[in-house]
C-alpha cells in the first residue's frame, strides 16, 4: 500500500484508544514525570478526576512505605524514559484510602507534541496473596515432611531418583546429594526396578497402588528394612515415575521374626504338651500286654528248667508272649504314627478324620477314668486347611481336660461328647467347620470364660494353664476362633471353628 494512502494515526486517536482500554493507564511527562492524564479505567480505580490528577504527587496516590517513596518512583520512570520501558511493583493509594498492589509497566511513547511515559498498571493483590499462601503452605509442608515418619521418593522410568523428600533422606540415612540422581537399585540390597516395572499395569486405567518391602543399606553400611506404598505418577512434564511413600520397619521386621520364633516354640510345646499325659495313659495300656508277656515267658522258663518232656505248653507260652509283644508294638506304632510328622506343613484334610485319629488316645484316657465317650460327627466331610498334628493336639488337650474334670464325679456325670458340624455363612465371613467338646463337669468359675485362654490361667490344682493358651494360639494360627461356655444344668462346652476350604479333603 502506498504511503500516501496509509491511515495517519494521530495524537487524538491515541487518546481515544487508551481511553477505551480496560487496562488502567496513567500518562506522565517524560521529562518532568508529572501526571498529565489517566484513562477511564485508571480514574475509576483511583477515584480522581482529570482535573485533580495533574496536581497530585507521589505521596498523594502511593502507599506510605519505604519501598514506595518518591525517589524510587522517579528512578523507575527515569529508567523507562532512558531505556524505553521499565517494570516495578507499586502500591497505589486511591482517593478513598484503598491500597492497590500493582504491577506497573512504564513505556516511553512519542506523541506529536511531546514524549510521554505511559504507565499501565494492574491489580496483583489476589495474585500476591495466593503466592504468600503458597509459600506458607510450602513452608508448612516442608516442616511437616521434615519430621514425617514416612519418606517420599520418585524413581523415574530409567531407574534414577528424580525426587526425594527431606524425611526420605533421613530415613535412608543419606544426604540429598547422594540420593538425587542416583540409581535406585544401587541404594537397595536387591534390585528393585524390575519389580516396580512388573507391578505397573500398561493400561493407565488399571493402575493402582501396591505395597512392598525392601532392604536399603545406609551410608554407614547398616542394613534397614523399608515398607513402601507405591504407585506410578505423571505430574505434567515435571515428574513422572514410581512414587514410593516409605517408612522404616526394621524394628517391626525384627518383632515379626521374634514372633515367628515364638510361634515355632509354641508349636514345639503344642506338639509335646500332652505327651506326658498321653504317656501315662499308654503306660497303663502297655502294662497289661507286658505283664502277660512276662508271665508267659516265666512259665515257659519254668517248664524248661524242669526238663518238661512235652514241648507244647512251652510253645504255647512263647507264642502267647509273642502275641502280647505284637499287641504292645501296635500300641507304640499308633503313637509313632500320630506324632511322626512333627514338622508337616498345612494340608487339606477332613476335620472328622482328625477326630477319628485323636479318638484312640481319648478312648484310652476315658477307659482309665471310666468316662463314656460319644462321637456325633458331621455326616458330610468338613475340609479344612491345617497342620493335622497341631489341630489334633487342640482336640486332645480339650478332651483330656474334660476327662480329668469328670474323673471324680458320679458315674452318671461321666460322659464326654465330641461333635462336629458346619456353622456360619456368607454373613459371617463364610462357612466354617466347628468342633465342640461337651462334658458334665462342674462348669467354669463365674466370669472365668473370658480368661481361660489367657496364659497361665488354670482351673486345675497345680496346673500351669499353658495348655489352653496353646490351644488358642494354634486355632488363631489356623484363622479360627476358640471359646468356652457353661451348660445347663451343669457342664462345660469348649468349641473352636476354622474356615472351610471348599475343596475336597485329603486324608
Amino acid at each position: 500500500m502506498a504511503a500516501g494512502n496509509m491511515y495517519q494515526f494521530g495524537q487524538d486517536d491515541f487518546f481515544r484508544m487508551v481511553e477505551a482500554l480496560t487496562l488502567r493507564v496513567i500518562l506522565h511527562d517524560a521529562d518532568t514525570k508529572s501526571i498529565l492524564w489517566a484513562n477511564h479505567a485508571a480514574r475509576e480505580t483511583l477515584g480522581f478526576t482529570l482535573e485533580e490528577l495533574p496536581a497530585l504527587k507521589a505521596p498523594d496516590m502511593t502507599r506510605n512505605a519505604e519501598k514506595y517513596r518518591r525517589e524510587v518512583g522517579l528512578q523507575w520512570l527515569d529508567e523507562a524514559a532512558r531505556t524505553g520501558q521499565s517494570v516495578i511493583e507499586w502500591c497505589y493509594r486511591a482517593k478513598n484510602g484503598n491500597e492497590i498492589l500493582s504491577e506497573a509497566i512504564a513505556t516511553r511513547v512519542s506523541l506529536e507534541t511531546r514524549d510521554v511515559l505511559m504507565v499501565q498498571f494492574r491489580d496483583i493483590s489476589a495474585e500476591e496473596a495466593l503466592k504468600r499462601e503458597l509459600r506458607r503452605s510450602e513452608s508448612r509442608l516442608r516442616a511437616f515432611m521434615q519430621d514425617l515418619a514416612e519418606g517420599v521418593i520418585v524413581v523415574d522410568r530409567s531407574g534414577h531418583v528424580a525426587y526425594v523428600s527431606e524425611s526420605g533422606c533421613r530415613i535412608l540415612g543419606r544426604v540429598e546429594s547422594d540420593v538425587l540422581g542416583a540409581e535406585f537399585d544401587r541404594l537397595c540390597e536387591a534390585p528393585l526396578l524390575q519389580v516396580l516395572r512388573d507391578q505397573v499395569a500398561p493400561d493407565v486405567t488399571m493402575r493402582g497402588s501396591f505395597s512392598m518391602r525392601f532392604q536399603v543399606r545406609t551410608a554407614m553400611g547398616e542394613l534397614r528394612w523399608h515398607q513402601a506404598v507405591t504407585r506410578y505418577v505423571e505430574i505434567e512434564d515435571d515428574i513422572s515415575g514410581y512414587l514410593l511413600l516409605f517408612r522404616d520397619v526394621t524394628a517391626q521386621v525384627g518383632a515379626e521374626s521374634m514372633e515367628r520364633e515364638r510361634e515355632r516354640e509354641i508349636e514345639y510345646l503344642a506338639r509335646y504338651n500332652a505327651m506326658g499325659e498321653m504317656a501315662m495313659t499308654i503306660a497303663h495300656e502297655l502294662s497289661q500286654p507286658l505283664a502277660a508277656t512276662r508271665n508267659f515267658i516265666e512259665g515257659a522258663s519254668m517248664r524248661l528248667a524242669k526238663n518238661h518232656a512235652d514241648p507244647e505248653p512251652i510253645r504255647f507260652g512263647l507264642e502267647a508272649a509273642a502275641r502280647q509283644v505284637e499287641h504292645a508294638s501296635l500300641i507304640i506304632k499308633s503313637i509313632r504314627e500320630y506324632v511322626v510328622k512333627l514338622e508337616q506343613a498345612e494340608v487339606r484334610v477332613d476335620l472328622n478324620d482328625i477326630v477319628h485319629d485323636s479318638a484312640y488316645f481319648i478312648s484310652l484316657k476315658c477307659e482309665e477314668a471310666d468316662v463314656k465317650l460319644e462321637l456325633t460327627l458331621s455326616p458330610e466331610p468338613l475340609p479344612i486347611s491345617c497342620e493335622k498334628v497341631l489341630l489334633g493336639q487342640v482336640i486332645l488337650n480339650i478332651a483330656f481336660n474334660a476327662i480329668e474334670e469328670m474323673a471324680a464325679l458320679p458315674p452318671e456325670r461321666r460322659t464326654l461328647r465330641i461333635e462336629t458340624c458346619v456353622t456360619g455363612g456368607t454373613g459371617c465371613g463364610g462357612p466354617k467347620a466347628m468342633l465342640m467338646v461337651h462334658d458334665l463337669g462342674r462348669g467354669l468359675p463365674q466370669a472365668a470364660s473370658q480368661r481361660i485362654f489367657d496364659g497361665f490361667f488354670s482351673g486345675k490344682p497345680g496346673g500351669n494353664g499353658i495348655g489352653l493358651a496353646l490351644c488358642k494360639s494354634i486355632v488363631s494360627r489356623h484363622r479360627g476362633d476358640i471359646w468356652a461356655q457353661n451348660r445347663e444344668p451343669f457342664g462345660t462346652s469348649f468349641a473352636f471353628s476354622v474356615p472351610l476350604c471348599g475343596e475336597p479333603a485329603e486324608g
